[in-house]
């Protein structure tokens, strides 16, 4: 039987919320995970009425429990509506209120940046939506610090999404955050989608109709994925897709919305953290092995790009956790 998670996510669906977004927090929070041997979460679903009309009119939500169960949550999605100028309701806008000052944390998907800042939780925040949201969101409230060309923004307790796929980006990095990158790619292989973007990338990535047959970067990134450990470079990598440093460069901007260094140093780090996670207990073999050189290398990278060091993520991800795994901050 799996393991039941006490970390509570609970989202809030409101009259013309978005279905896909629903339906990625129930993909990526809601599904049980017997491939893991426990589930990562306690997921629910409430809403201030016992049916609600999802967006458009598409379908009728019904059946879930009411406003009160986010008073529980200890993570809590927020409503998101493609018409954001229309206000929230007041009893949606407490619940927020009272959330945020219990210290739960906060999701925004999309539009629902607008839900978070009209309860009045983003004033002096960070965050992000939708590109064509932008100009709307910057005048009304002007005290946001709004970030426009990103794919997600996590801002502590506080942590927003822009348009619909990154909220399947987010969803992976709160899983990454909270259980370490070997769950988080076990639930990204069952969802089929990339196992970690950066939320620094671009929204919205040009993909203009290739000159030659195929300028897939699929082939070269599979052949450094599987050498890692060896001094790669970016010139190793133009030489292997037969192109310059240049063009290299103009692809992986333009279909990855990053640089390749950036990438390469994104996937080290990635390998480290799963060896971490594996039981590697000596630093110098885990930088090694990731392609990260040294053990200093690796606590310089590992404090930059996910704010601890590589004996905090052992402590919070290695095997001495055991199947509890380890809750949310």
């Amino acid at each position: 039987m799996a393991q039941e998670s006490s970390h509570r996510v609970v989202v809030i669906v409101d009259a013309n919320s978005n279905p896909f977004e629903l339906g990625c927090a129930t993909e990526v929070f809601g599904l049980r995970r017997p491939e893991l041997g426990r589930d990562l979460y306690d997921f629910r679903l409430c809403s201030p009425e016992p049916r609600t009309l999802m967006r458009d009119g598409f379908f009728t939500l019904t059946g879930v429990t009411g406003l009160e169960a986010a008073d529980s949550a200890d993570t809590l999605i927020v409503p998101n509506r493609p018409d954001v100028e229309v206000p929230r309701r007041p009893a949606v806008l407490d619940a927020i209120r009272r959330a945020h000052a219990r210290g739960a944390r906060l999701v925004g998907f999309c539009s629902g940046a607008f839900t978070l800042a009209e309860a009045g939780v983003l004033d002096g925040r960070r965050a992000t939506a939708h590109w064509q949201w932008a100009p709307s969101f910057r005048a009304r409230f002007p005290s946001v610090q709004f970030e426009e060309d990103v794919l997600f923004v996590d801002d502590g307790d506080i942590l927003t999404a822009a348009g619909s796929a990154a909220a399947l980006d987010l969803g992976l990095h709160v899983v990454r955050r909270d259980h370490g990158a070997e769950v988080a790619n076990s639930v990204s292989r069952r969802l089929v989608f990339a196992a970690h973007r950066d939320g620094g990338q671009r929204q919205f990535v040009e993909r203009p109709m290739p000159d030659v047959p195929d300028e897939s970067l699929a082939p070269v990134l599979a052949w450094a994925q599987e050498r890692l450990d060896t001094p790669l470079t970016v010139a190793d990598l133009a030489a292997r897709a037969a192109v310059s440093p240049a063009t290299l460069h103009r692809r992986f901007q333009a279909q990855l919305g990053t640089t390749p260094l950036a990438w390469l140093t994104g996937e080290r780090l990635g390998l480290a953290c799963r060896l971490i996670e594996r039981g590697e207990a000596r630093f110098e073999m885990v930088a090694r092995r990731s392609g990260l050189g040294t053990a200093a290398n690796l606590r310089t990278l590992m404090r930059r790009e996910t704010g601890i060091t590589p004996s905090a993520y052992r402590r919070r991800f290695g095997p001495e956790i055991g199947q509890a795994g380890s809750t949310a901050v």
